[in-house]
């Protein structure tokens, strides 16, 4: 590789891309791909709401704990190793999984399947951001973004198949060949990049960090109950100590001072409220159309396919576009779109024609993500310098992860979810109509923090 980097039409450049999209986009596909499995999940293991609120939370919370430190590994030790190293971890992960005898296991092994997200995610963009040519980034942030992106958004139709098909397990046993793929072509077309910047890691602030996220999404899981207060107090008081730390620690895990970038921080408050309303969606939409609507899990999946047709259709060239109208425009009408779009599935009958509405908002919700996610990427990455990718990555990763803790574990509860209550359509539906009322609340706001706090291209340009 020369100085400059690998061109991105090159061969080379090719196969970086590849590895990273097809690397985190098993993460991204675990992210949404569990949804679809709930219901079926909940009879095979005669679990409750909790177990199946632990299902999705147990991976995002190690996610949102780990991926800041995921990311001063690759920085510190290599990125393509540790990217290696995290696929093959979450490979295991995943056989755990798709062997769990019990909800308790399943949960445990979800856990583990967010330890290897965690390290391999920040390196996929770090490696791009340090291995191509700096003219080819933005485009080959774009591809990745629409490309990986499609992975979040087949995740339901792809769960839903397979779920149908064969079994709730080979939702994540699918992904033993792709582990497979991502470490050969690693191997064989990625350099290895890592920075003199990171001297130390930071293993305080990662367990500060993991007990705030797993002592605060307890409490909510568990509302109501003598634990969760306790649980309240470790999770506030573990995050205080974890703020207090980064600011005194030799090579804190989160340099606060990055966050004086005004694009860096307004574009991780918009990904904060963006994808918190987002994680709210995916894990009670697919839940209704199954209960409420009587859909099977792949008709249920396949009702989101116009998600995952307009990310592949329009997200490659969303980084393109922001180069030439600035960050600002596509930051503000993306979230707008997804707004519109949760509240046109709010309104899906019990019933019915909501097959009919489920199209016209998973469209629509596509996208807004197109045209959100490449701009609100580049944004990230281009406010600090390349020895800080990995870093830089990690925040907006672990900011994304903790919005979709925040809200799985938090809707249940604001909207008066609990126990075998999702088995039951009167009660389900109801509080899924609050929920995505909620939800699009959620998205709007993060429209108006862009259009504020995101530059626009004559202030970035000066």
């Amino acid at each position: 590789m020369s100085e400059e980097g690998v061109a991105y039409a090159s061969p080379a450049g090719r196969g970086v891309l590849a590895a990273t999209v097809l690397g985190s986009g098993m993460v991204f596909l675990d992210s949404t791909v569990a949804n679809v499995a709930l219901r079926p999940i909940g009879k095979a293991l005669d679990a409750d709401l909790a177990v199946l609120q632990w299902v999705v939370n147990g991976y995002t919370l190690a996610l949102a704990a780990l991926i800041l430190l995921g990311g001063s590994l690759g920085d510190r030790f290599g990125r393509r190793r540790v990217f290696v190293v995290g696929t093959v971890w979450f490979a295991v992960g995943s056989l755990l999984c798709g062997l769990a005898p019990t909800g308790a296991v399943l949960v445990a092994a979800r856990v583990l399947q967010g330890v290897g997200g965690a390290l391999l995610t920040p390196g996929s963009l770090a490696i791009l951001q340090t291995s191509l040519r700096h003219e080819d980034r933005a485009r080959a942030i774009g591809a990745w973004s629409g490309l990986a992106g499609l992975s979040s958004a087949a995740g339901p139709l792809v769960g839903g198949w397979l779920v149908s098909a064969l079994s709730w397990r080979w939702a994540f046993l699918l992904n033993l060949p792709l582990a497979v793929v991502v470490v050969t072509i690693a191997l064989r077309c990625v350099p290895e990049s890592r920075s003199t910047a990171v001297p130390r890691l930071d293993p305080l602030g990662a367990l500060l960090a993991a007990l705030a996220l797993g002592g605060s999404t307890y409490a909510l899981v568990s509302w109501g109950s003598p634990a969760a207060w306790a649980a309240l107090v470790v999770g506030v008081a573990s995050a205080v100590a974890f703020l207090g730390w980064q600011r005194v620690a030799l090579a804190p895990m989160l340099p606060l001072g990055i966050f004086r970038s005004r694009a860096f921080s307004a574009a991780n408050v918009a990904t904060f409220v963006v994808y918190g309303g987002l994680a709210g969606v995916t894990f009670l939409l697919v839940l209704d159309l199954q209960v409420a609507s009587g859909f099977s899990p792949l008709v249920s999946g396949s009702l989101l396919l116009p998600i995952t047709a307009m990310m592949l259709l329009l997200s490659s060239h969303s980084g393109a576009l922001a180069t030439r109208t600035g960050a600002r425009l596509p930051m503000t009408v993306g979230p707008v779109i997804v707004a519109v779009s949760v509240l046109v599935l709010a309104t899906l009958p019990e019933g019915g024609l909501s097959w009919l509405v489920a199209l016209v908002g998973a469209a629509l919700l596509g996208l807004g993500m197109a045209v959100l996610v490449a701009p609100l990427t580049a944004t990230v990455l281009a406010s600090v310098g390349d020895e800080h990718a990995g870093l830089a990555s990690g925040v907006n990763n672990a900011v994304a992860r903790t919005a979709s803790l925040v809200a799985v574990a938090a809707l249940p509860v604001v909207v008066g979810l609990g126990g075998d209550d999702y088995a039951d359509p009167r009660v389900l539906h109801p509080a899924y109509r609050t929920a995505m009322l909620l939800c699009a609340g959620l998205v709007a706001l993060g429209a108006v923090v862009s259009w504020v706090g995101v530059p626009g291209r004559a202030d970035a340009e000066g």
